[in-house]
């Protein structure tokens, strides 16, 4: 079971990438928490709080793959069990003054709660990526837009 979204943005494919691969470029967008090494065979650390500063999740992800404008891609290392080896990727494409972001949070072992939850949450943290791009200024989490009571 997959989490499969599709966003486009307008920027360039390259642009998209710089905010996709590099640590600052995901601070800006996802989690405000963001710490490590994003190139390939480095390892990347999340960790989500709510507006008090209270942790309330994280994750550590390999990555697996940044093939420059084209592609970014991590294995889930350490986490909430049902995202412990699952894989997220994205995949840029170019159309017109567009970018298309095929993201994929692959290999889900339970179609509980939990994922329903993520899906929405990542779809959330996908506009914030458009919004970064386009504007400058993403919705990175704790600023994040809640979504239900888990967060």
């Amino acid at each position: 079971m997959d989490i499969v979204h599709r966003i486009g943005i307008q920027a360039s494919p390259a642009q998209v990438y710089a905010a996709l691969a590099s640590i600052d470029g995901l601070a800006a967008w996802w989690t405000t928490r963001a710490s490590g090494q994003a190139e390939p065979g480095g390892h990347i650390t999340f960790q989500f709080d709510d507006p008090a500063g209270n942790q309330i999740g994280g994750f550590a992800m390999q990555v697996l793959e940044q093939t420059p404008a084209q592609r970014v891609r991590w294995r889930v290392q350490d986490g909430p069990p049902e995202w412990v080896g699952t894989e997220v990727d994205f995949t840029l494409t170019q159309d017109g003054g567009w970018t298309i972001v095929r993201f994929g949070h692959r290999h889900w072992r339970d179609d509980g709660e939990f994922r329903a939850h993520c899906s929405t949450k990542w779809a959330s943290f996908l506009l914030s990526l458009r919004d970064l791009v386009e504007t400058g200024r993403g919705r990175p989490a704790p600023h994040d837009v809640k979504i239900g009571n888990w967060h």
